[in-house]
């Protein structure tokens, strides 16, 4: 009996330290997801009066737990019902990201700074004038949060499920229920931390008070209104990095011959002397994301000439 109890206790804790270790490999594959989901989840509340910042994060926080309700059953009877499909799953997955990345790309040169301008002055219009009801903007912006955010946690779960594909089911389940709760606390966490920065500066920055502590306080927090519009574009850049980075891995890695020849790559690079070290560790990331850019252009060139063919055309007047 003794022995029974050790032998499921070491087995209990082989399942924790598996768990653990693959916990930290699903968190660093997804963290392309990651920051793109708090630059968009994060954008998704500017515009929101500052009373209500706060409510619509926890209102889309809980539509983003259910979304992982949802998909965490889904992915773990996949994986046991249906194993051969988390590959093509996780290619589509991977070739939506690089889109998502490209068409973001495109918007910025596509879309003039005049006509984004334009776009947020109807918006601050639209909050000043008391007869439109703000509540119904605010729901619109949490319904728009949560279908963007099923998106980005359905690549969640797909990738820490490719993660412990082959693990046991017990593993599965705790993997991705610990990454789907971690993810979804340290997102809504940090883009509560986010939209309520500028808030923070503001009153640090209107201390009063002659003293030294109180003259740094009124620095730190001009500061931080300083630095907040650059955080925010520093997230969107880095977000739209990491999708091409994850996106273009994913699609690598299930292509055997473009895996085994960037493998091939970075091992050549790694031979040159003095900065092998360094090349072979960015030759891959680089060839990932470009494979990223060009799968993101194809296909965002799809949807585009799939959008303009299922466009009704005008009818011609017939002449008698």
């Amino acid at each position: 009996m003794a022995t029974s109890l050790l032998a499921l206790i070491d087995d209990i804790a082989s399942v924790l330290d598996d768990v653990a270790l693959l916990s930290k490999v699903a968190a660093k594959k997804t963290a392309g997801v990651l920051g793109d989901d708090l630059a968009l989840n994060a954008e998704q509340v500017s515009g929101v009066k500052a009373d209500r910042e706060l409510p619509v994060v926890w209102a889309v926080a809980k539509g983003s737990f259910i979304n992982k309700a949802i998909l965490v059953p889904a992915a773990l009877a996949i994986s046991a019902l249906a194993p051969w499909a988390v590959t093509p799953l996780l290619m589509i997955g991977g070739a939506f990201l690089c889109y998502e990345g490209f068409e973001k790309l495109a918007h910025k040169f596509t879309h003039s700074a005049a006509e984004d301008a334009a776009a947020q002055e109807v918006l601050l219009t639209a909050l000043a004038n008391p007869a439109i009801d703000l509540r119904t903007i605010e729901q619109d912006k949490i319904k728009g949060a949560v279908r963007t955010d099923f998106i980005l946690s359905a690549e969640i779960v797909a990738i820490t499920l490719g993660t412990v594909q082959t693990s046991p089911f017990a593993t599965q389940v705790a993997v991705l229920c610990g990454i789907a709760v971690a993810m979804t606390v340290g997102v809504y966490g940090l883009v509560a931390g986010i939209v309520k920065l500028d808030d923070g500066g503001l009153y640090l920055s209107q201390r009063a008070g002659g003293g030294v502590w109180a003259g740094f306080q009124r620095s730190f927090g001009r500061g931080i209104l300083r630095m907040a519009p650059w955080l925010m574009k520093g997230l969107s850049v880095a977000g739209t990095v990491a999708m091409f980075l994850v996106g273009g891995g994913i699609l690598t890695h299930g292509v055997g011959v473009l895996h085994h020849g960037i493998e091939a790559a970075a091992q050549q690079a790694g031979e040159i002397n003095g900065i092998g070290a360094v090349l072979e560790a960015l030759t891959p990331m680089a060839l990932n994301a470009l494979v990223g850019v060009v799968a993101g252009a194809l296909v965002l060139l799809g949807v585009t000439l799939l959008a303009r063919l299922r466009k009704p055309q005008p009818q011609k007047l017939s002449s008698h």
